[in-house]
């Protein structure tokens, strides 16, 4: 067995024994010693928010406010304010209303440029969500496309989450780049406006909103 000098037991014993000993003389109650403090651990530091840009476009149905994800998703989102600036969405319209046959799933509306060579500008290279982290969920706006990198001033808005439109390790999907946060309602109205039964080409017959909803402007609004 191993011994330990005397000098150590000495110093080791009084910590255990001195409360009995103290008792055993007598005192009235054995010192009371302090428990230790509760050991605190940091919170997690909040992230910070992702940096989005306001712009309201103002509709004949009503004003829709939209946050631009320019820090998630900078290529595409530079590229819509670009039209936003130039007043290149300045009287344009949603021209087009999708809705699932059970609408319970929802859809999308689109509007923008139509292909006007007046108002278009160069495609804008492809951002998936798989690297920007956004998501096709109800209110937000994505870019439209016949294939990834030819998206230029057209854009559709969701009703209803629709994450088939996410980019997958099948298929590149859609650019989203921003979100409606105020005026969702007037989304709606859009979605649930008459459309023609017989205008639209191949896939899009029956979904042309007649008439069009004029995008009246399209403008920057002060940031928070």
């Amino acid at each position: 067995m191993m011994r330990f000098p005397r000098s150590i037991l000495a110093i080791a014993a009084p910590a255990i024994l001195l409360p009995t000993a103290l008792h055993a003389q007598g005192d009235t109650a054995p010192p009371q010693v302090a428990a230790p403090p509760e050991m605190s651990i940091p919170a997690e530091a909040p992230k910070p928010t992702p940096r989005t840009v306001p712009v309201v476009l103002t509709t004949s149905l009503g004003a829709v406010t939209i946050a631009v994800e320019v820090e998630r998703a900078p290529l595409t989102a530079a590229n819509f304010l670009r039209y936003v600036d130039e007043k290149r969405l300045d009287g344009t319209a949603f021209y087009r209303s999708f809705k699932y046959d059970d609408e319970q799933f929802g859809g999308f509306i689109q509007g923008g440029t139509q292909n006007d060579p007046k108002r278009i500008l160069a495609p804008v290279p492809h951002e998936p969500t798989s690297q920007t982290g956004l998501s096709h969920t109800d209110g937000v706006i994505s870019m439209a496309q016949a294939a990834p990198g030819t998206a230029t001033g057209d854009f559709f808005i969701m009703v209803g989450d629709q994450k088939g439109f996410d980019a997958t390790a099948d298929t590149p999907g859609y650019a989203a780049f921003a979100r409606v946060i105020g005026g969702m309602d007037v989304i709606r109205a859009i979605w649930n406006a008459p459309r023609s039964p017989t205008k639209g080409e191949g896939i899009m017959k029956g979904q042309m909103l007649e008439p069009q909803v004029k995008i009246v402007t399209a403008r920057r609004a002060p940031e928070s």
